[in-house]
């Protein structure tokens, strides 16, 4: 695990020494908290809850997420540092766990200094603070699977520009196919397999205060298989 927290240290300096951090986490807060209380209409629903909130997390996260994962394999061969990173003492899956963790350190960042919003709501009404942690976890788990997809699909681009468009087009893609299911008339069957794919159906137990196994399982095996990919593509360079 050194070289994984090496390579960790070594991401979230670059993101904290650079405006990246800093703009995706003003940009999710100021994101959020305009959209649930402007456009949600928060103070005009007449009761105190977060559904809202978190409500538009599927669709904030697929467009902020990518500004953050571009950057970690394209702006390395852009620098022309790729080559040297792979031949730093350091396996696949060090780089790659390494730059995850980095990643989902600035996302939770951002979650963090998003707890006023639930907070400040509380002033109008009493909440359940077992919803907010289910809400606040399906976020978290959400942001994990988003990160692993970016970071392997900046591990297969040239460039940020690429990475970026493609990741947002994969994760929104990912958070829509399940409203698709209400626009179109499917099969049950077919219907199924269109929800068990979309990010933003399993993520709208958490939303509703249910953990459920099956959505956590969904999330965690999303994350390592995009990993997975994401160091076997590493491998690959290497001997290509």
């Amino acid at each position: 695990m050194s070289g994984t927290t090496t390579i960790a240290r070594r991401e979230i300096a670059s993101y904290f020494n650079s405006p990246v951090a800093y703009i995706f986490i003003v940009a999710f807060l100021l994101s959020c908290g305009t959209l649930f209380f402007f456009f949600e209409r928060f103070f005009a629903a007449g009761q105190a809850t977060m559904r809202g909130y978190f409500a538009l997390m599927p669709f904030v996260l697929s467009v902020l997420i990518p500004a953050l994962t571009m950057r970690l394999w394209a702006e390395e061969r852009r620098q022309g540092t790729y080559e040297l990173l792979l031949t730093m003492p350091f396996g696949d899956g060090e780089l790659v766990l390494g730059k995850y963790l980095a990643a989902m350190a600035v996302v939770s960042v951002a979650m963090a200094l998003s707890l006023p919003v639930p907070l400040l709501a509380s002033m109008f009404g009493r909440f359940d603070a077992g919803v907010i942690v289910s809400e606040y976890l399906g976020a978290m788990m959400m942001a994990s699977a988003a990160t692993a997809i970016g970071q392997a699909v900046s591990g297969a681009s040239r460039n940020q520009i690429s990475a970026f468009m493609a990741t947002v087009l994969i994760l929104l893609s990912l958070s829509l196919l399940s409203q698709a299911t209400t626009w179109i008339e499917l099969p049950l069957w077919l219907a199924g397999a269109v929800n068990w794919i979309s990010l933003a159906y399993h993520f709208s137990s958490f939303a509703r205060g249910v953990i459920d196994t099956r959505d956590v399982a969904y999330f965690a095996l999303l994350t390592a298989g995009c990993l997975w990919v994401t160091t076997r593509l590493l491998s690959t360079g290497k001997w290509s």
